[in-house]
């Protein structure tokens, strides 16, 4: 399968930051982003990482294999609120064959306003874990490649 690379997306080899503006509907009575929405930003911005990658959600289904949540984790530093912009950066801290663990760093600003984490796993069209590396080599050395380049924890076990 044939990389789709754009280069342009990349700033000094790492990603750009994801950026989200907070909505009215994603506040509370009090005007504060609700709690759960976190979780989606942090899915939004995973997904961006992954397009910026060159292996966009379509593309791994089209591939056939599947990257489910396994957890979740979350700290709030601050509260944002409607209409603030929140610049989320997305690194890769453990990778393996069988896993792989992204942490996100939500930023207002200067600020930091919360720090969240979240483990995946591969699956085949069928639920079966899949060793990525061996199904899907490409994908297994661009993810290798980001997360060496951060600094992170990837291995081959």
């Amino acid at each position: 399968m044939q990389i789709d690379k754009n280069c342009e997306n990349v700033e000094n080899g790492f990603m750009k930051p994801y950026e989200h503006k907070v909505n009215y509907y994603e506040t509370d009575k009090m005007g504060i982003t609700h709690h759960s929405n976190y979780i989606r930003f942090m899915e939004e911005a995973r997904v961006d990482f992954l397009d910026q990658l060159g292996w966009s959600f379509i593309k791994l289904e089209k591939s056939g294999v599947a990257s489910p949540v396994m957890s979740v984790e979350g700290t709030f530093k601050k509260s944002t609120t409607f209409p603030d912009v929140i610049k989320i950066n997305v690194t890769i801290e453990k990778l393996s064959a069988l896993k792989l663990i992204f942490n996100y760093e939500f930023k207002v600003g200067d600020d930091v306003v919360f720090l969240g984490k979240s483990s995946h796993c591969f699956l085949d069209e069928s639920g079966r874990p899949v060793i990525l590396e061996k199904r899907f080599p490409e994908f297994y050395a661009d993810l290798k490649r980001e997360a060496e380049a951060n600094g992170a924890d990837a291995n081959d076990a």
